[in-house]
């Protein structure tokens, strides 16, 4: 069955960064586009990178634009998220999502925790 185990989470200092890591199974990773997103708390989950299948191209939200990079390989079917410059306002529970043969699935999620 489809499955996707995030990564890399933790406490980090403003400014600092982090690596998000998902490695997914139960599908043929490279046919896919992968998307990475957030829900803090109190708040509706939102959508921070994408990428497509061949990894070609991406899309982040402005709020993440220039600090934030999506990545993956498909040899090891796995996508990364590089969080650098990071903010208290990027605290939230990251969550790695796909769209497989018309149903949504997604990652259990990592916390992402950002204070002094």
């Amino acid at each position: 069955q489809v499955q996707f185990v995030e990564s890399g989470g933790g406490l980090v200092q403003p400014g600092g960064s982090l690596r998000l890591s998902c490695a997914a199974s139960g599908f043929t990773f490279s046919r896919y586009a992968m998307t990475w997103y957030r829900q803090a708390p109190g708040k509706e989950r939102e959508l921070v990178a994408s990428i497509t299948n061949t990894g070609d191209s991406t899309n982040y939200a402005d709020s993440v634009k220039g600090r934030f990079t999506i990545s993956r390989d498909n040899a090891k079917n796995t996508v990364a998220l590089q969080m650098n410059s990071l903010k208290p306002e990027d605290t939230a529970v990251y969550y790695c999502y796909a769209r497989i043969r018309a149903k949504g699935y997604w990652g259990q999620g990592t916390q992402v925790t950002i204070s002094s």
